[in-house]
């Protein structure tokens, strides 16, 4: 998947986010119109302030089963596209990249 790529302890993790959505979920992956493919996730928080991003890191901690410290945003702070960064190592690193791998492939 290139959408995610271990970087020397951390995983670059590319996510397309919905904001303002009737739930928190993470849907899968999906593929862009511009080819890419992302993992899509949507929040109920509004893309106001900041609040969008970091309800994404909520749910992509609470999903993976690491602290919200451990992740950020990167790229993307104002855009639906957005790349995130997951600081792992070792078998964490492995776990998170295993679990990353089993949401739904719509591509």
């Amino acid at each position: 998947m290139t959408t995610v790529r271990p970087a020397g302890g951390t995983l670059i993790l590319q996510v397309r986010l919905t904001p303002n959505a009737a739930k928190d979920a993470v849907d899968g992956w999906r593929r862009t119109a511009g080819g890419e493919t992302r993992l899509a996730a949507r929040v109920r928080a509004v893309p106001e302030k900041g609040r969008a991003n970091t309800a994404l890191i909520a749910l992509m901690a609470e999903q993976l089963g690491i602290p919200k410290r451990d992740i950020d945003v990167i790229r993307g702070a104002t855009s639906r596209l957005k790349t995130l960064r997951i600081a792992a190592e070792g078998p964490v690193l492995a776990r998170v990249s295993a679990q990353l791998e089993t949401y739904p492939d719509e591509r």
